[in-house]
């Protein structure tokens, strides 16, 4: 999120952080009301099928239909950073939907969850043909029904003009928008047919976004040391879920030519992943050279919303770049930046003068603590 330079550079020096909480029943009249002290827990994780969710005291507050209630209640957290003779700098920390309550010493105890909840619940009563149409179009309409007056962003790198043809949903709306499949098992996913993702951002936004990359531009350079935002890093690394061969296809299963496959491989010989020069062509390339070390793990993804071969090569592209990203994770605990969401890119010193640029895949912090804890990945090309 957007951060001045000076705020990011004195992180590690700030003098408080303040924070506060707001509900509101209808969506449009907002009340906002106290955080019990270190009550307030939020998780933002990439990879969960809720991107941000939440727990926390509010004080002063009472239950019911005039209060809060876990059906109807929404809560927005803020947090700020008060530096030296400055106002604080205030940050979203989510909206979210109230999903239990509890009754405490000085208010209500709630559980939340980000706003992908209620779209998940809102499945179709019937099932529905959607489209076609520009996914511009039909996203916003998927949302609208069952979030009124949330409003859709598209971020750069996705193009909300993609043509979408028709898709038959039995039930499920979150499937249709996300990256669901039909009873065959082929995709009918939007966002992930865009060779992107969709999730509500730290405002309450559902926005859609392409997958995130390791070339993406660094948006925090985390130092070791005195004055330093890093305090502690542990790594690991996993060769599960990594994938070096990606198979994309479409196929609208109404009669008309299947797209594709489109191909996508690790063709970089540094690489740890490297398939080889043409696991497709010329299979035994490796065994021809002596490459006794490549070894090919392939995966297949078909979606009816695939209706070219360069969107197919688009999304082989993004699945490759996202399931070559999980060789080495770095778990650490840093100066809260509460301008970081999960999926952006930082480069953090990981040793005395050796960076790592790595992806975010979650952060979790207590609402007035100066320190947040990342799980992040690379790849071993990368180190």
């Amino acid at each position: 999120m957007p951060i001045a330079s000076e705020v990011l550079a004195a992180l590690p020096q700030a003098i408080g952080r303040p924070y506060y909480a707001e509900w509101s029943n209808d969506g449009r009249t907002w009340t906002k009301c106290r955080i019990a002290a270190g009550s307030a827990s939020v998780t933002a994780d990439r990879t969960a099928e809720t991107r941000y969710s939440a727990q926390a005291d509010l004080a002063d507050v009472t239950e019911g239909r005039n209060g809060i209630s876990a059906l109807t209640t929404n809560v927005r957290l803020w947090q700020g950073v008060q530096l030296p003779r400055r106002d604080p700098v205030w940050f979203p920390a989510g909206r979210y939907s109230v999903t239990r309550t509890s009754r405490t010493a000085g208010g209500v105890g709630v559980e939340l969850d980000g706003l992908e909840d209620d779209l998940r619940s809102a499945s179709f009563p019937i099932a529905r043909t959607v489209g076609p149409g520009s996914a511009r179009q039909l996203v916003p309409q998927l949302v609208n029904e069952a979030l009124p007056g949330v409003p859709v962003a598209w971020r750069a790198g996705i193009d909300p003009d993609t043509h979408v043809p028709q898709i038959v949903a039995s039930e499920d709306r979150w499937a249709v928008l996300s990256s669901g499949s039909d009873s065959t098992g082929t995709s009918t996913g939007i966002a992930a047919a865009l060779a992107g993702e969709i999730w509500a951002d730290a405002r309450g936004v559902i926005t859609v976004g392409p997958v995130p990359t390791l070339d993406d531009p660094v948006v925090w350079t985390i130092a070791r040391g005195i004055g330093g935002a890093l305090i502690r890093p542990t790594s690991e690394t996993t060769r599960e879920g990594v994938a070096n061969v990606w198979a994309v296809s479409g196929d609208g299963g109404d009669g008309s030519p299947a797209v594709g496959p489109a191909y996508a491989w690790d063709d970089d010989p540094n690489s740890p992943t490297y398939a080889g020069p043409d696991p497709i062509g010329d299979p035994l390339a490796p065994q021809r050279l002596g490459l006794n070390g490549v070894r090919v793990r392939v995966q297949r993804y078909s979606s009816s919303v695939i209706t070219s071969y360069g969107q197919a090569a688009q999304v082989a592209r993004a699945k490759l770049a996202d399931s070559l990203g999980v060789q080495a994770s770095l778990s650490f605990t840093s100066a809260c930046n509460p301008a970081l969401e999960a999926g952006d890119v930082v480069a953090v010193e990981v040793d005395p003068r050796v960076w790592q640029r790595h992806i975010i895949d979650a952060l979790s912090y207590t609402l007035g603590a100066a320190s947040m804890s990342c799980k992040t990945r690379t790849t071993s090309r990368r180190l």
